[in-house]
Parts: structure tokens; sequence; C-alpha cells
């Protein structure tokens, strides 16, 4: 299978204007996929300091604006939607791109704007049982005329999903990283896993994780696609390399060296290599998260340098 190439777009620091330009030109210019995430306020957190735009409404707009990407969310919290509704949603947005929406679910980690905006924001535990029976009620929803299902967080009652998705099977994706949990509801419900800012190495052993689980709950793994996000850091020169690098750890703090990890740092000369590890180690798709403000001249030429030469290296 070729491999994808997509964009994750952090939707802050940025106009609607500049938001626009920007999805409709990497559309253009032959992304596979574009996602935005599903936040309330900026990543990393700054306590509600930065401009950011809430997801659905953007996806609408990302939807009509584009034709010929992949879009979606990555990922939606279940928290802070009734997960009947994000299917709703989900059905909506697949009419309005012409059968190119895939929904992405996750389990949260942004506490900071979850207790601003007053959402409940239990531990790790409880919120990875919201995401298991939120998965449950939305692959349902996409798929059968009614769903019934009574859980501890979330309840439906013969609830029907019209009109239903244009595709005939809407892909769920799941994010996160944890082997216990997440990674066996990846594998009971969904379509596609993505990883968030790992090594090349990290995700190649959490993607044998996966294949394990598989293996235990009696599903191909071969079913779930495998996709990386890695943060957009490619510099043109050594000194605006390490000016980013200081960006990551005035950003980031005591996660900087998780997220230094999973991003594309470097020069262009081995931006290629450095895409093409993740292939080696089982990822199908790779997106780079542009959060704004990045180099223009880096992403140029990731679109028109370094793109080409991951496609004629794969096809």
């Amino acid at each position: 299978m070729t491999l994808q190439l997509g964009f994750h777009i952090g939707q802050q620091n940025l106009s609607f204007t500049e938001l626009r330009s920007l999805w409709q030109r990497l559309d253009q210019q032959g992304a596979d996929w574009i996602s935005l995430w599903d936040h309330l306020y900026e990543a990393p957190p700054a306590n509600g300091t930065q401009d950011h735009f809430e997801a659905v409404s953007l996806l609408g707009a990302l939807a009509a604006d584009t034709s010929k990407a992949r879009i979606g969310c990555l990922v939606f919290y279940v928290g802070y939607r009734n997960p009947a509704l994000l299917a709703k949603i989900a059905a909506t947005l697949d009419h309005i791109s012409e059968g190119r929406f895939e929904l992405g679910l996750g389990a949260g980690w942004h506490s900071q704007e979850a207790h601003a905006f007053g959402y409940d924001f239990p531990g790790i535990g409880a919120r990875l049982d919201m995401l298991d029976e939120a998965a449950a009620i939305i692959r349902s929803m996409l798929s059968q005329p009614r769903t019934d299902f009574s859980g501890h967080y979330f309840s439906v009652h013969q609830v029907s999903n019209l009109p239903v998705p244009q595709q005939p099977e809407l892909p769920l994706w799941i994010g996160g990283l944890g082997e216990q949990k997440t990674l066996k509801i990846v594998a009971e419900h969904a379509s596609g896993w993505n990883a968030a800012y790992v090594s090349p190495t990290d995700f190649g052993r959490l993607n044998g994780v996966l294949n394990n689980w598989c293996d235990r709950l009696g599903r191909d793994p071969k079913s779930i696609r495998r996709s990386v996000n890695l943060s957009f850091h490619l510099s043109l020169s050594s000194k605006a390399l390490q000016a980013e690098r200081t960006r990551i750890s005035a950003d980031w703090g005591a996660g900087a060296a998780r997220i230094e990890a999973g991003s594309l740092l470097c020069l262009p000369n081995e931006a290629v290599d450095r895409i093409l590890d993740y292939r080696e180690q089982g990822a199908e798709q790779i997106n780079v998260a542009l959060r704004a403000p990045w180099q223009a001249e880096a992403l140029d030429c990731y679109l028109n340098q370094v793109m080409p030469a991951i496609r004629a290296a794969t096809d």
C-alpha cells in the first residue's frame, strides 16, 4: 500500500482566512489527509491566552473548502460531546465532504481547558471507560438502523442516525498510546489507530502491542490502519534547526523530550529517511502536525521537495 501523507492542523494563532488558505493549499498540493484537533484552549497549555477555534465548526468549512483529501479530527475527546451527537456530526460532515470524512476519538488530556470550560475531567481510567462506551455507540450508529446501549457513562435508546453517511463504512480512528486499555479498544472497535509524537522505535513497539491485542480478540491486524502524527519542525539551516529545538523546550517544558522524539526535527536532506523509518515500523500514514508559527520556507520545501521524494521512494 502506498504511504499516505497528511497534515494535522492546530487551529490556533491563525485567522480563519489563514486557515482556509492553508487547507485549500494543502488539498491542491496533494495532501492525502487533513485533520484538526479537538481543543478549546491552545496546546501546549497557556491558560487560554492564545486565539483558538473550536473543531466542529471549522470542520464544516474544511469539508466544504476541500475536494480531494480525506478529512477528520485527531481526536475528539469524548467528554466534550455526547457520543450519539458525535455520530450525528460525523454523518453530517460526511455529506458536506461528499464521503471524505473520518471520525477520530480519544480519552483526552488537556485538563486545563476542561476545568476552565466546566467539564468534568475524571482520572484516566474513567476516561478510557468513557472512550470504550462511546466507540461502541458510535460504531453502531454509523452502521446500524437503530442502536440501544446502556452504559455507566452513556446511553442511547433505539436511536437512528439519518441520513446515513455517504460512505458504506465511515472509518473510526482511535488515538492514544496506552498499551493495556487504549490499544485494546482500538482492536475492539476501530478502523484505524493514530499515535501522536512518538519515536519510530516506540511506534514499532506499540504497533506490535496492537497486533497482539488483535490476535487475542480474533481481529485481523491488517484490518486496522496505522498512522502517526509528527510535530513539524523542518528547518532549512542548522541555525534554524537549533531555534526549533529551543522552541520545543520553551513550549513543552518537562514534556519536550517526548515531543522532540516524535517530531520532524531535521534538515530537508534527512526528512525522507526520517519518515521512512516510521513506514518500516508499520506506519501506513504520516501526518505532519502544523502548529503556528512555523517556517514558511520549510513548509514550501516539504510540499514541493520532500513529499515528491517520499512518493518516489514508496510508490
